[in-house]
């Protein structure tokens, strides 16, 4: 498997396959909001646009990056959001590099997006659809981000077939920098537990897929066998 590493700004082509990765923390917030229940997250591209889909469709949970604000339900923390009751919800998601990576590359053929929590099943999705070229977009620190990179390269290997440790990847990820800021409390609206969780390798068994449903980019999760 030929794997391409990009930061959102590297972006020149629309790519056949995409792995939008943000480990820290939109996409393990992500696959939490999945596992409390969700039925579906909408992409939004600018806090307003979140708010817009609220106004229309009062009964889907907003969130968003940060502290909280009016109009928004939730915060991006996964170990915020862990104790929530989504069942059957939709949610409506704007963070600031998650989110925006994969409306980016929202015309590729299949756009996966992915942290450690949901690694295995991802690569296994791309085992099974036999992808021959894959990029991995790094949307963290304009595609600085180690623990994205690790997490992202991590995702190549173990797609690849090879029999790849995660002990180095996940030690890169804890040493980050937006790992540091987690725990130092640099950024609002976190969680003690937030790094710990987005740590947690292969936490969910499903891949999670987005892709266009009408104007707007869903993303659901994608049970891999």
């Amino acid at each position: 498997m030929d794997s391409r590493f990009l930061g959102m700004d590297e972006l020149v082509e629309v790519p056949s396959v995409a792995v939008v990765v943000d480990v820290m923390r939109a996409f393990t917030v992500a696959a939490w909001a999945f596992a409390q229940g969700a039925e579906k997250i909408v992409l939004a591209d600018s806090p307003e646009a979140a708010l817009a889909l609220k106004a229309r469709h009062p009964d889907w949970v907003t969130l968003k990056d940060g502290a909280p604000a009016p109009g928004f339900d939730l915060v991006n923390s996964p170990g915020m959001l862990r104790s929530a009751d989504l069942g059957g919800r939709t949610v409506v998601q704007k963070t600031t590099a998650g989110t925006v990576g994969a409306l980016a590359v929202k015309d590729a053929s299949l756009v996966l997006c992915a942290g450690f929590v949901v690694a295995e099943a991802t690569a296994r999705l791309l085992r099974t659809r036999e992808c021959d070229r894959v990029t991995f977009v790094v949307t963290g620190e304009d595609g600085r981000a180690d623990e994205d990179l690790a997490c992202a390269q991590y995702i190549a290997g173990r797609a690849a077939g090879a029999g790849t440790d995660a002990a180095g990847y996940l030690d890169r990820a804890a040493a980050s920098r937006a790992a540091s800021e987690l725990t130092e409390g640099v950024r609002q609206g976190v969680h003690p537990d937030d790094v710990a969780l987005c740590l947690e390798l292969d936490r969910f068994p499903f891949a999670m897929v987005a892709a266009p449903e009408g104007p707007l980019m869903v993303l659901r999760p994608f049970p891999v066998p």
